[in-house]
């Protein structure tokens, strides 16, 4: 067996896992051990396949996690041959052959990266600047156990322990927060619930009443915040230690640098018809 760390974009794809007629990371995954030949055609899925989570649509994923039984030369430069650029395997590890990338995973970490211009910044689309303070103050009363079933659509495993951090970047906060496992749109759903704290949209007490067992539904509700700002980006495997395959880390690193610069070059072009409606 063998553990893989896959990183990607999540924008063009709904989600990881693979569904019918839509694209997914998962599907894409498949299709290239098709063409490598290390999946069978009338195959469901590799031999002893799982991975690490499900991300949303939208998310993308630095460490994604998947494991299954690969001939030995299935590296990730191998992979990466026949993925789409967006897909990219970067690290490998021998496993055990009872591994399985789901439950054997002891923390997972995700990194939402929150567009929340303070004062010393002009909102690009007008929404209520953030108090650093009062968001902090917010995801520290998140953190802990909880249970959580006002944040997520799910019925069960709605009790985590979480624990977080929050960060000024410029004009973003990033939220980290890790646990042992996510309930789906939890990490959406408490980072929508920290903005609403800290633009004062929402009272601090708020949180008090959305940790309790009473069910809040309908507008006093809390909706998940958009995923293309969700990354995971980590997931910990006692005694797994990842080998970095030099010529995949140079792949990932020049696609999304790539992209990068197109993000950049889309805020610019953005940037200047901004500034020019309605300047004349």
């Amino acid at each position: 067996m063998r553990a893989f760390r896959v990183a990607y974009d999540g924008r063009p794809f709904y989600g990881f896992q693979r569904q019918p007629s839509v694209p997914t990371v998962e599907d894409s995954l498949f299709d290239a051990l098709r063409r490598l030949g290390v999946l069978d055609e009338t195959a469901d899925k590799p031999t002893g396949y799982a991975a690490a989570g499900r991300t949303d649509a939208g998310v993308s994923a630095v460490a994604q996690t998947v494991a299954f039984d690969p001939p030995e030369w299935c590296t990730p430069r191998a992979l990466n041959s026949e993925l789409p650029s967006h897909v990219r395997a970067w690290a490998a590890a021998d496993v055990p052959a009872d591994f399985h990338a789901t439950h054997h995973a002891v923390r997972r970490r995700y990194s939402y990266h929150l567009y929340a211009p303070t004062t010393e910044f002009d909102s690009l689309d007008g929404r209520d600047h953030v108090d650093d303070d009062r968001a902090r103050t917010a995801l520290d009363a998140l953190c802990g156990e909880h249970d959580f079933h006002n944040l997520t659509p799910d019925d069960t495993g709605t009790v985590r322990e979480l624990t977080g951090d929050l960060t000024r970047d410029g004009e973003f906060l990033v939220v980290r927060v890790e646990s042992g496992g996510f309930a789906r749109e939890l990490v959406r759903r408490l980072v929508s619930l920290v903005q609403a704290v800290g633009s004062g949209s929402a009272p601090i007490e708020k949180i008090e009443r959305v940790l309790g067992s009473e069910p809040i539904d309908g507008p006093e509700g809390v909706p998940p915040a958009p995923p293309t700002p969700l990354v995971l980006t980590g997931v910990d495997y006692p005694g797994v230690a990842f080998e970095c395959d030099e010529t995949a880390v140079a792949s990932t690193r020049s696609v999304f640098g790539e992209r990068a610069v197109e993000g950049r070059v889309r805020r610019r072009v953005a940037d200047t018809v901004l500034a020019a409606v309605g300047s004349e």
